[in-house]
């Protein structure tokens, strides 16, 4: 009996670390709103990692923050990579983000 309560036990903790929003995120970032700037390789989100200025152009599929809805500055947590562009602004894509 102690035997298959172990098994149980070990189950349920392997179940409950399995959850994806308590992994850590790579960064953390500030959005600070659209870029305006009317240029060839402006446009996006602005987003500071690092003290670095970044754009988006676009949330994850399965992301729940709505860019349009929101007060800036706005702190997040996020995964990305930078964007390879013939573009001398700096572009990421998002890969996993979600409000800090």
């Amino acid at each position: 009996m102690k035997r298959v309560k172990l098994i149980v036990f070990l189950i349920l903790v392997a179940f409950a670390s399995c959850d994806k929003d308590t992994d850590s995120y790579r960064s953390v970032g500030i959005i600070t709103g659209m870029d305006g700037t009317m240029c060839g390789c402006c446009g996006g989100w602005i987003i500071y990692i690092d003290d670095v200025r970044y754009l988006i152009d676009s949330m994850p599929k399965k992301s729940n923050l709505d860019l349009q809805k929101e007060t800036f500055p706005l702190t997040v947590q996020l995964d990305w990579q930078l964007i390879n562009s013939s573009c001398p602004l700096l572009r990421i894509d998002v890969l996993r983000i979600r409000k800090d």
